[in-house]
């Protein structure tokens, strides 16, 4: 089955300094109907004003990946771990026990643009921790490159979960085939451009699908795309 989720779909939320767009429920917004897929929890599409941010704020039993598209993030914690991510880095905080921290746009004249995504953790009581890491965004061209992974490495940051989120840059008319096991789900969203997924389903800017009982997808580019798949259990 594959579901698209348009864009203009998701809850819009307009506080000023802070412009989101949720696909699941968050927060103040509400769907029993729409609460998570699979150990996909939160996946959120910020934009943060200059000099604006979040301050010191708890988090508990959760895997959070940050993806910053746009700008500087800088994120402090209770751990001691202080660090400033932009694009072609990605930062994972495991919440674990328990865990405080802040996340702010330290460049004064600039937005910042983020995707931030929560997971289930696959086993609750954990450590805290928190990772930076860097990718080869050359890398990115044409292949799926591993960025988050219980697999992980010295590129690919480590999740407490069975997943793995994959960021891709496809070029015009260019195509990616991604198969996976027999039981597991496909998240894939659209950072920009334009997807086709088997020939027959249209994916433009921000639009998502939510796919099982593929064990096979084609996954093709009618326009320049940046986009992201997530392998989950």
């Amino acid at each position: 089955m594959i579901q698209i989720y348009p864009a203009a779909s998701r809850h819009a939320e307009d506080h000023g300094w802070l412009k989101s767009h949720f696909s699941f429920s968050f927060a103040e917004y509400f769907d029993r109907n729409n609460m998570h897929f699979s150990a996909l929890r939160v996946f959120n599409d910020d934009i943060i004003a200059g000099g604006k941010g979040f301050g010191m704020h708890p988090h508990q039993e959760m895997e959070i990946v940050s993806i910053v598209l746009k700008g500087e993030l800088e994120h402090k914690d209770s751990m001691g771990n202080v660090a400033t991510t932009s694009f072609g880095q990605i930062q994972r905080m495991s919440a674990g026990t328990g865990i405080y921290h802040s996340e702010f746009n330290p460049l004064p004249d600039q937005e910042t643009h983020l995707l931030q995504l929560w997971f289930l953790p696959a086993i609750k009581g954990l450590e805290p921790s928190y990772q930076h890491t860097t990718f080869d965004q050359e890398k990115l061209v044409n292949q799926l490159l591993p960025v988050v992974s219980q697999q992980s490495s010295e590129q690919v940051a480590h999740i407490h979960q069975d997943l793995t989120l994959y960021l891709s840059r496809l070029e015009k008319m260019q195509s990616i085939r991604f198969t996976q096991e027999e039981g597991r789900s496909i998240y894939i969203f659209v950072i920009e451009g334009e997807l086709m997924l088997n020939g027959e389903h249209s994916l433009q800017r921000r639009d998502a699908a939510r796919i099982t009982e593929h064990t096979e997808l084609d996954i093709s580019a009618s326009t320049e795309a940046l986009w992201m798949l997530i392998d989950l259990p």
